[in-house]
Order: C-alpha cells, then sequence, then structure tokens
C-alpha cells in the first residue's frame, strides 16, 4: 500500500485555515448578494427546462425502444457463459479458507461486472475499426461536411479519395450557446467609451497611462499613452518575476548551508541568498534555521566536535546591502543571508523596523540554536567558505514558483530585491543593485517583450527612477500566461485576488462583480498610483490591464478611482 507524504499537508494547514477564515464572511455576504439573482435566473429557466424536457422525452423513449432488444439478446446469449463461468469458479473458491472468502465476492462481482460492460458496450455501438461509433461518425458528416485536416497525410482530391474529418463546433461555448455565438474580444471604441471618462478623474493626477490587452491573442484592445515610461512602484515586481522565473525556472530551490573547515574547527554559516528563511519554530513550509541546526549538530556530534568558531558567508552578494532610499521599514538590508527578512517582530509582511545586519543577526539566532544542542560557539563574525570546507547540512527553500507568488501577493520588498540579485547570480552579472536592474532587463529583452523606455533601478520598485510602459506591463502578464512559457505561470497565480488576498483583501469590498474577478498587483509611492493585472470580463474573455498615475495628491482616492475602473472593465460587455 502507498502511504502519501503527510509533511506538505502538515505545511500547508495553517495557510489553510487563515484563508478558510478570511473567507467565509465575503462568501456569506457574495451567497446573500447573489441569492435573490440565482432565485430569478431559477424562475426563468423553469420554462425553457420544461420545454427542453419534453422535446427530449420522446428521444430517448425512441432510444430505449430500440436498444432494449439488443439488451436483450446479448444478456440471453451472455448468461450461460456466466452461469458456466462461475460453476467453474466456485468449487475453487469453495476450497479457500474461511477468512479469505473476500476473493469469492470479487470473483463473482468480476464476472457480473465485465458482463454488464459487455452489454453497455454493445447497446451503444456499433462500432467500426478506428474505435468511433459509426452513429456518430455518420451523423458528423450528415451535419458538416466541409472542413476537417489531413493531419500530414497527402491531400488527395479525387472522388475515390478519403475526405478529410468534419471540423468540429468551437469548445468552451457559453451555456445554452451555440459556437456560431461566442463572444468576440471588446473592441477599441467600446472600451474607450467605459474607461476614457474613468481615467480622467481627477483623483487619478495629471498624467496617465493605460493599456488593455487580450491575453489570448496579445492584441491590444485599448491604449492611453501606452508607449510612455512612467514610475511604475511596485508594478515593477512583475517584470522581477518574469525575469527571474526565466533565468532560473519554477522549480529552482536556493540553499543554506554549513561549512566546517578542516582542522580549524570553523564552521560557516553560508547565506544562498533565501529571502524566505525562517528562524519560527512553525517554519510553515519555508526553509527553517533551526532545522539546519539541528542537523549540522547532529553531523558535529558525530565527528566527536563539541566547540566551534563561528563565522558567516555573505559573499554571494556584492555591493552595498542598503537600498537608495536609505534605512525603511519596507525593506531589510539585502544580504545573502537573512532570517525572517531581518523583521523585530513575528510579522511575515508590511512595513516593520528591520536589524540593521540581518546577516549577523541570523548567525546570533543561529549559535543559540547550536547551543541548545550542547554545541558551543564563539561570538559569530563574517567570513568566507573555502573550496576544501566540509558542508555538514543544508536547507533549500520552496521552489521558485512559491517565492515568487509570495512576492507579488505581498507586494514583498525584501523577496523583489533577492530575486533580482538571483537573476543576475543566475546570468552571471554582479549580484547588486545595479546588476539586479541590468539582468532583469536583459531577461526581458531576451524574452523579446516591448523594453523600450524601460528603466530599472532595483527588482522592487522602491526607486522612484524606475520607469516601465503600459504596454511592457500587459506584456509581462501576456507572456505570463502563454502556453510556450509555463515556468512564467506563477506571475499570473502570485497577482492578488481582489477582495480576498495580499494587497487586495482590504480592496473591492464593496464593488459588484469585481471580487474574485480581477486580480491585480498594486503599486503606491508618494504621488504615484499604479495597478496591472488581469480580468475576466463580462463577456468571459481574459484581459490584462495596466493602469499607471502621476502626480496624485489623495492616494486612498486614487486608489478607489483605479479599483472603480478595474471594476468597470470587468462589467463591461463591450465586444
Amino acid at each position: 500500500m502507498v502511504v502519501p507524504e503527510l509533511r506538505p499537508w502538515r505545511a500547508a494547514r495553517p495557510h489553510v485555515a487563515r484563508v478558510a477564515r478570511a473567507v467565509r464572511p465575503r462568501l456569506e455576504r457574495a451567497a446573500q448578494s447573489v441569492k435573490p439573482q440565482v432565485t430569478r435566473v431559477k424562475q426563468a429557466v423553469k420554462p425553457q427546462a420544461a420545454r427542453i424536457n419534453q422535446a427530449v422525452k420522446p428521444r430517448v423513449t425512441r432510444i430505449t425502444q430500440a436498444v432494449r432488444p439488443r439488451v436483450t439478446r446479448l444478456t440471453d446469449a451472455v448468461s450461460p457463459r456466466v452461469a458456466r463461468l462461475v460453476r467453474t469458479v466456485s468449487p475453487q473458491v469453495a476450497k479457500l479458507p474461511r477468512p479469505d472468502r473476500t476473493w469469492r465476492f470479487t470473483a463473482v462481482a468480476t464476472t457480473a461486472g465485465m458482463a454488464l460492460a459487455a452489454v453497455v458496450v454493445t447497446a451503444a455501438g456499433p462500432w467500426d475499426s478506428s474505435g468511433q461509433r459509426t452513429a456518430e461518425r455518420d451523423h458528423a458528416v450528415a451535419q458538416e461536411r466541409s472542413g476537417g485536416v489531413d493531419h500530414g497525410r497527402n491531400s488527395d482530391t479525387s472522388a475515390k479519395a478519403p475526405r478529410p474529418a468534419p471540423s468540429a463546433a468551437s469548445v468552451l461555448v457559453a451555456l445554452g450557446g451555440s459556437a456560431s455565438t461566442v463572444k468576440s474580444a471588446p473592441t477599441g471604441t467600446a472600451l474607450a467609451d467605459v474607461l476614457n471618462p474613468l481615467l480622467d478623474n481627477a483623483a487619478l493626477g495629471t498624467r496617465h497611462t493605460a493599456a488593455v490587452v487580450d491575453v489570448s491573442t496579445g492584441k491590444r484592445l485599448y491604449g492611453v499613452g501606452a508607449d510612455d515610461a512612467l514610475t511604475p512602484a511596485s508594478t515593477t515586481k512583475i517584470a522581477t518575476a518574469v525575469a527571474a522565473l526565466s533565468a532560473m525556472g519554477a522549480d529552482h530551490r536556493i540553499t543554506t548551508r554549513t561549512a566546517l573547515e578542516p582542522d580549524t574547527k570553523e564552521l560557516v554559516l553560508v547565506g544562498g541568498g533565501d529571502p524566505t528563511l525562517t528562524a519560527h519554530k512553525d517554519a510553515e513550509g519555508w526553509a527553517s534555521l533551526r532545522t539546519l541546526a539541528d542537523s549540522t549538530a547532529a553531523a558535529l556530534q558525530k565527528r566527536g566536535v563539541r566547540e566551534v568558531t563561528l563565522s558567516y558567508d555573505t559573499t554571494l552578494y556584492a555591493g552595498s546591502e542598503l537600498h537608495p532610499i536609505g534605512v525603511n521599514d519596507n525593506l531589510a538590508p539585502v544580504s545573502a543571508l537573512t532570517a525572517d527578512e531581518g523583521r523585530t517582530d513575528d510579522s511575515s509582511s508590511g512595513p516593520v523596523r528591520r536589524v540593521t545586519d540581518p546577516a549577523a543577526d541570523a548567525a546570533e539566532k543561529f549559535a543559540g540554536f547550536l547551543q541548545e544542542h550542547g554545541i558551543k560557539t564563539t561570538s559569530p563574525g563574517p567570513s568566507k567558505a573555502t573550496a576544501r570546507a566540509d558542508t555538514l547540512a543544508a536547507v533549500s527553500s520552496p521552489p521558485l514558483s512559491d517565492i515568487v507568488e509570495r512576492m507579488l501577493t505581498n507586494s514583498d520588498n525584501d523577496i523583489a530585491e533577492s530575486l533580482a540579485r538571483q537573476t543576475a547570480v543566475a546570468t552571471g552579472k554582479r549580484a547588486d543593485f545595479d546588476g539586479g536592474a541590468a539582468a532583469i532587463a536583459a531577461q526581458l529583452k531576451k524574452l523579446q517583450l516591448p523594453v523600450k523606455g524601460a528603466v530599472f533601478n532595483d527588482g522592487s520598485g522602491l526607486n522612484r527612477d524606475d520607469r516601465l510602459t503600459a504596454d511592457l506591463l500587459t506584456a509581462l502578464l501576456v507572456e505570463a500566461g502563454a502556453p510556450a512559457h509555463p515556468e512564467l505561470r506563477p506571475v499570473l497565480t502570485g497577482l492578488p485576488i481582489a477582495a480576498f488576498t495580499g494587497t487586495l483583501t482590504s480592496r473591492y469590498t464593496d464593488a459588484t462583480g469585481a471580487a474574485g474577478v480581477v486580480r491585480a498587483k498594486t503599486g503606491t509611492l508618494t504621488g504615484v498610483n499604479t495597478l496591472a493585472g488581469t480580468v475576466v470580463d463580462k463577456d468571459g474573455q481574459l484581459l490584462a490591464f495596466a493602469f499607471l498615475t502621476s502626480n496624485t495628491t489623495n492616494t486612498l482616492e486614487a486608489q478607489a478611482a483605479l479599483d472603480h475602473t478595474a471594476t468597470a472593465l470587468a462589467a463591461c460587455g463591450c465586444s
């Protein structure tokens, strides 16, 4: 028997519980608001359902009457065989020990099941040599004789040549519709009529740009200054995510390890740049500094080592650790070794005071964990592990896909800056602010995205000198949904959900039709408000959008105006 791995489920349990608690009241409100509509729809549909039932009932009756003789004949033909098989098997079953009587029931059930299957298959037939029901084939040819594909075979158009298979009707047709009623993408004129007045809202400052794109085709449906570059704020993280995933892959993991220098008893804690490494007792599925200490202590004890000189290695990253904005509650100094993002409380997201030296802080915590196992250490200091050092233990982050989703959902600046430098490391560039920015731009150019006018100075968007266009932001979202790039899918799945998750949890709560339908990355700096994401419109079309504004004077009013615009896009039946 295969026993499923339980650790991932245990790790996920706290997340599931929190999501359930957060979603329950919203679902209750949604149920109350939807109930009258459901009642009206039920009343409207009931007569149609009755008519359909009356229309279908005679056909079902005729089919039943046509099939019944075949089933009867087949049952008569099969029954003697079943009886003989049962008589043959029964003596052998009877000889089995009584505890194994289950096999008798199994044998009888199997025989009956095979007989029943034969009845059903034969009744559903007849079948041709290819395994297709002849009735379906004949009906398809009668319904539509044109179209079809030769599937690579030689096209012989002579009268004697077999004709291509008839074309199938379009799938994903709206309920109650037909292939000829599939909605087309919104038109630019219709979108302009809806969006232009909303974007002209004074709350959106003195300058704004916008773009709306059909995700399935990549075609721009609407644009206002879409090629003009403005300060993107945290929507920069969409570009960082695409660059990191394309450079390293969705399954990439970041490792933190310990190494023991031979003959010196120097134990080096080597930072790999994992921004999600945690020292909390409940790691919640992230790499645990405590687990690393447990494994390291066991390895040391096995070697008979009870006292070490503790050092830490942060040389994977280069340059200044401090972002150009200076000391800020939104971001810790960027280090290759950090635990819990250098936070001074138990939070995992949002602004909070940070430690000044994340690497030293993590090493001090690690020393404490070793001491709990009886391993004495010196006060930790910076060093560099040599190539001769023996790796004692290691812990790895969850896949990069999980890290990207966390970054986008919570607008996590620490993860964003770390991923910019990880991208630099993966592409052979210097792992500092400039190198990370250059690596992001290079990856987007490699993907042939429209980077004209784009300027990167960091990975988080905290730098006011960053510049992106609405055209690039929507292109990034379309690329993330492209079948050719499944590794980029976490960019879409990580976007906050309106009224439910991340930075949109408290937004769209009163927006009819937008909650759960709009998914977008927010961006906020003083005088700058942006929003970029996806939405399913009233006709079921998946659209990517980007709205960038500058010189706003009231953050809350600007956010409300952007949300109102995205809500209108969701409600738009603009085809």
